[in-house]
This record gives structure tokens, C-alpha cells and sequence, in this order.
């Protein structure tokens, strides 16, 4: 069934080795949404820039499907790293 908005809840750490099964998970979430993927990052402790990369991969394959990517409660470490990478523009950012 697709949803119109599908949450993801997101833990622990995004690395270079753990960032392949997150993209894969996202990309087989982005099959069951409509219209917004919501990630709550509220929970990483870490991403280094493998995890940025896979953010940024499924923020502009949800854009070609007509999905909004929104990034809910970023620590202001995340949010730090997105504002100065620039990458913060891309994604629609809550709380």
C-alpha cells in the first residue's frame, strides 16, 4: 500500500559501513510513499560523509518520484554539517 507520508526513524551511526543497507532501506521506502518521506534523525549519533552521500542520493531520486525528503529533529551537530556542507537546502528541515 502506498502512504502518503512514511516515517523512518533513524539510530545509532551512518558509516562507510553501514551506509549501503541504509540506502537500500530508504530506496524500498521510497516505493511506499506518496508524497513525503520523513527521516527523524533525532537518533544518529553519527554520519560522516558516506551518510550524507546516501541522504543526498535519496533526496534527489524522492525529488524525480515527486516525494518530498523532510529531516525531522537534526542534533545541532547535523545540522552544523548541513548547513555548512550547503546540503541543508536541499531537504525540507523540522525542528
Amino acid at each position: 500500500m502506498v502512504e502518503p507520508c512514511t516515517t523512518v526513524h533513524l539510530s545509532g551511526e551512518i558509516d562507510i559501513f553501514t551506509s549501503k543497507a541504509l540506502r537500500t532501506r530508504l530506496m524500498d521506502e521510497l516505493d511506499r510513499s506518496r508524497e513525503f518521506l520523513v527521516l527523524d534523525v533525532s537518533g544518529l549519533a553519527f554520519s560522516d560523509v558516506s551518510g550524507l552521500a546516501v541522504l543526498v542520493g535519496v533526496q534527489r531520486r524522492a525529488r524525480s518520484m515527486g516525494i518530498t525528503v523532510v529531516l525531522t529533529a537534526p542534533s545541532p551537530r547535523m545540522s552544523t554539517m548541513l548547513r555548512i556542507t550547503g546540503l541543508g537546502r536541499g531537504f525540507l528541515i523540522e525542528g
